[in-house]
């Protein structure tokens, strides 16, 4: 029976270690989403100011802000979520293998950084980013293609409205997932 209480605390360690290791891939492919979007924007716009006959491929930052965007905040929801199992149920799962009561002597930079006084700040200039880079530019590839495209067929007006309305909802997911709270 003694020999199980080590084992089960090197089986959460591990489980930490994994978690953490995924957590951190997470992290890497979420903020190289931003600069791959950054390229597609740059090429889409390229190609499509290179001609009039081209001005329909601005349509299409919408749907990349969209489908990057989505990407973006799955993944940023899933490093919150990480960071959230490891605070509040991993933590207790070890401190009751350990008897120690002091979470922030097992898991100090978990909490730590949570508590920075900054975070807030960071994270909401973080949240206008993200509306910046997913929302507000596809808003504008539609601004600038009804500028370049007065009278569009009506299908491509319809396009139109159902990009608007995805990018709202994206919006208002990126403010919901925004994480702003301190502490635990």
């Amino acid at each position: 029976m003694s020999n199980e209480k080590p084992r089960m605390l090197e089986v959460y360690l591990q489980e930490y270690e994994k978690l953490k290791d995924e957590q951190t891939q997470r992290i890497g492919f979420r903020d190289n989403l931003l600069y791959f979007t950054l390229g597609v924007f740059g090429a889409v716009i390229s190609f499509a100011v290179s001609n009039k006959a081209n001005y329909y491929a601005l349509l299409v930052i919408p749907w990349v802000c969209l489908i990057l965007g989505w990407t973006y905040l799955v993944n940023d929801e899933k490093i919150t979520a990480i960071g959230i199992y490891i605070r509040l149920t991993l933590s207790e799962k070890i401190m009751q293998e350990t008897a120690n009561n002091d979470i922030e002597s097992i898991f100090g930079w978990e909490i730590a950084h949570r508590n920075d006084q900054r975070r807030k700040r960071r994270k909401i200039e973080q949240l206008i980013i993200d509306q910046i880079t997913f929302v507000f530019s596809g808003i504008i590839g539609l601004i600038a293609f009804c500028i370049l495209v007065p009278q569009p067929l009506g299908i491509t007006q319809v396009l139109c409205w159902i990009e608007l309305g995805l990018l709202i909802v994206l919006g208002i997911e990126i403010v919901i997932y925004a994480d702003l709270a301190k502490g635990r």
